[in-house]
């Protein structure tokens, strides 16, 4: 780890967890831990303009999936869509399998295959909170850099920010 990382680490007032591994944000570019679910933003692969909100909750591990619309996704039935297919690995990519096994509160058999541990049903739930975090998300890369704190994110220092 780089002096810099680990002096901007120390500032922080949020523990600082690296991904697990890089990922790509092409299929999945939004996924968090959050609001007692794994949830995040899927991309259609049939349709450009179109994005699935997807979400499993910890514990009931009740899942759903729908556009950013609220109309439900054709492929969830009584076991999780490909788009939740993709949500779980994508999040296994950003968080490790143990954290995200541990978040939803799942015990992961020697296989490794956490959608096969779920024991959830279908249980729609909207998706304008979780896609409104991702537009909110979204327009942090439209601000200019700046060494001010984001009202928002302020509890991450600026890089150079004195200790």
């Amino acid at each position: 780890m780089s002096a810099d990382m680990a002096a901007w680490e120390q500032r922080s007032v949020v523990p600082v967890v690296p991904p697990a591994r890089p990922r790509k944000l092409a299929k999945v570019p939004f996924v968090e831990l959050a609001d007692g679910r794994l949830q995040g933003v899927v991309s259609s692969g049939s349709d450009i303009e179109r994005v699935y909100v997807s979400s499993i909750a910890a514990g009931t591990h009740a899942f759903s999936c729908s556009t950013n619309n609220n109309r439900p996704c054709g492929g969830l039935y009584s076991t999780p869509c490909k788009h939740l297919q993709a949500l779980v690995a994508e999040a296994v990519i950003q968080y490790g399998l143990d954290r995200v096994a541990g978040y939803l509160r799942v015990e992961v058999g020697d296989d490794g295959d956490l959608i096969r541990a779920l024991d959830g049903g279908v249980e729609r739930t909207q998706a304008s909170m979780v896609f409104s975090r991702f537009l909110r998300h979204l327009a942090y890369l439209e601000l200019p850099g700046t060494g001010q704190a984001v009202a928002e994110l302020h509890w991450f220092p600026a890089t150079g920010a004195g200790a």
